[in-house]
């Protein structure tokens, strides 16, 4: 099982980069902090878009995910719900 917690705090951490094309090159919009020498991997939005987003589900688990989705959805709003720190106590307290 993938490390979900992980893979929360990375996603949350890595925003995407804009950029533009000037003289055939990528110009990036902004500044990053990414450390000297790192390779990064540039796809065109549209290309990804087209291939139906950036996740490799499939129907069958996007399915799942729609329906684990959903009923997070009822139970927040039946009021189910406890604080974020405390939830990551418990995870890390299960995973020690």
């Amino acid at each position: 099982m993938a490390n979900v917690a992980g893979e929360m705090y990375a996603c949350r951490e890595m925003q995407p980069l804009k950029a533009h094309v000037h003289n055939g090159r990528l110009v990036l919009d902004e500044p990053t902090d990414l450390p000297e020498g790192e390779v990064v991997e540039l796809v065109p939005l549209d290309d990804v878009l087209d291939q139906g987003g950036a996740d490799e589900l499939d129907d069958v688990d996007r399915a799942e995910l729609h329906a684990a989705l959903r009923e997070s959805i009822e139970e927040m709003n039946a009021g189910k719900t406890i604080d974020g720190a405390q939830a990551l106590a418990e995870l890390r307290a299960h995973n020690g």
